[in-house]
């Protein structure tokens, strides 16, 4: 490599002005080009109603499905500080499915704060007494732990039967792969 290589008197390329296109990098004419985020207003998302039919389905994953719904995050728009999910009413959750032995050997556990008031709760039982709870705390544990995910979690709607009183809603079916 010689001397004409390197630019004049050999002080090499960084001292040469490099060739910038007219009118510069990233403009186009006078005003210049930037990207912008965009960030849902939430006054103006449009919030639709599904209903989700979970007999049969497993209670991690289909919570996990609408865990994301309910914080939005199969949307274009999703933006992380912005509730830009959607209602969800949940049928037959007394017929959810668990995995392995976690029927038998899952625990849930409440503190009331005084002494002597830890409650423990087997699957199978809190099932049997309580189902909504069951699915509600699966969900609360995927969501956000402030005030979005409380008023998140206020979008789900769910009902141990196969009724529900939110037909004027006119709700969408939705079905999710997850099912046994």
């Amino acid at each position: 490599m010689g001397l004409s290589a390197l630019g004049d008197e050999g002080q090499g390329l960084a001292n040469k002005k490099a060739a910038v296109p007219k009118g510069g990098y990233g403009k186009q004419g006078d005003e210049e080009m930037h990207n912008k985020t965009y960030m849902a207003d939430e006054t103006k998302v449009d919030k639709k109603w599904f209903v989700v039919d979970a007999a049969g389905q497993v209670v991690g994953r289909l919570a996990c499905e609408l865990a994301n719904r309910l914080r939005g995050k199969t949307k274009a728009i999703f933006t992380p500080h912005n509730d830009t999910g959607d209602f969800i009413v949940v049928v037959n959750a007394d017929k959810v499915a668990f995995t392995g032995r976690k029927l038998d050997q899952k625990v849930y556990t409440r503190y009331s704060g005084h002494i002597g008031g830890l409650k423990q709760t087997k699957a199978k039982d809190l099932l049997a007494r309580k189902p909504r709870e069951v699915l509600m705390h699966a969900v609360r544990g995927m969501l956000p732990k402030n005030s979005l995910g409380r008023r998140q979690l206020k979008k789900l709607k769910v009902y141990a039967g196969g009724e529900h009183p939110h037909s004027a809603q006119k709700p969408e079916r939705l079905e999710f792969k997850s099912a046994k």
